[in-house]
């Protein structure tokens, strides 16, 4: 069968151009608690250096929820987070935050200072409209490298122009101090963002792949062909143009396959096609399904990458060292 052409070359029916001697590993999800040891040893170990682009501290207990919030969390701690990473050699994490906690960033700012900027990065959430450049200026120092808008967690329908103006409000605040704005918005959404980002002066980054929505079920004997995601094409457009980043995390909150399969088309595109512009994320507690076993998906990651080390160090260090703005003497 003949290849499709993408925006950007020839895309084969099957997949990704990887070469011939691509093998995407089968991996399934291990469901243990995701605290627990890993079991299962990697095939190569991570990168020295590592960055979890994406986890939160929750801790209910002694931060209140916000009134809206949409679940409630068992506590997750920093010190349950640094368990957790040991495993892997994990020291350095971009804290992110979460929904339920609404504009009070301190259970994030707290974990942050303990993380101290040499190890740690957060994205905070905020309001553009009534934030003030002393606080900015205190977050900087701690560490704080971007806000967060998001849509999806807490099911906000926003119309194009409606985003427009809301980037536009966020980019006036974030780029004095040359912060990312992070999106978690739906993958058709990335259609209007190919005319506004260039203007904003900023750096985005995209949650989650992206955050397509994949097929209830996919036939074994075909594969997803991601241009046809409403959106997707925007999203490759926007990586080209080198003011975006997309997170490859949360797999688990997209795929219906145990084995991910539907995720591979995607996620071998969004590596070869945008390899400056990939960053790796375990979305660690994983609220909401909290038995996830990380192993899995890094495996996945190192498979998209086919074995390539310079594919494996930039999704999992250099691509983040330069979202984030981590310099070579922190």
């Amino acid at each position: 069968m003949s290849p499709l052409r993408g925006p950007f070359g020839l895309w084969p029916r099957g997949g990704a151009s990887l070469g011939p001697s691509s093998v995407i590993p089968r991996v399934r999800f291990r469901n243990f608690h995701s605290s627990h040891p890993t079991q299962y040893p990697l095939s190569r170990p991570l990168p020295k250096g590592t960055w979890d682009s994406h986890m939160h501290v929750v801790d209910p207990t002694r931060f209140p929820l916000a009134a809206n919030a949409q679940y409630q969390p068992h506590p997750h701690t920093l010190a349950d987070a640094k368990a957790f990473y040991s495993q892997y050699g994990i020291e350095n994490m971009v804290l992110v935050q979460p929904s339920i906690y609404g504009d009070d960033n301190s259970c994030m700012l707290e974990a942050l200072e303990e993380l101290t900027p040499k190890h740690g990065r957060a994205v905070v959430g905020l309001n553009p409209e009534t934030i003030d450049a002393k606080t900015l200026e205190k977050w900087h120092a701690l560490g704080v490298r971007g806000a967060r808008l998001n849509l999806v967690s807490v099911g906000r329908e926003i119309t194009e122009d409606e985003l427009r103006a809301e980037l536009k409000s966020y980019a006036k605040v974030l780029r004095p101090f040359n912060w990312v704005l992070q999106l978690y918005i739906p993958l058709k959404l990335a259609l209007p963002l190919v005319n506004v980002v260039p203007d904003l002066g900023i750096k985005i980054c995209i949650d989650h792949f992206g955050w397509p929505v994949l097929p209830e079920r996919l036939d074994p004997s075909t594969t997803l062909y991601p241009y046809d995601m409403q959106g997707f094409a925007s999203l490759m457009n926007l990586l080209q143009d080198g003011r975006t980043w997309v997170k490859l995390s949360a797999p688990y909150r997209l795929s219906k396959d145990p084995e991910m399969r539907d995720l591979d088309p995607i996620g071998r595109e969004l590596v070869i096609k945008g390899a400056d512009r990939v960053v790796y994320a375990t979305d660690w507690p994983h609220t909401r399904f909290e038995n996830v076993n990380s192993d899995p998906f890094i495996e996945k990651c190192y498979g998209w990458c086919n074995g390539d080390d310079t594919l494996i160090e930039k999704l999992f260090r250099s691509n983040a060292e330069n979202l984030w703005d981590v310099s070579s003497d922190m």
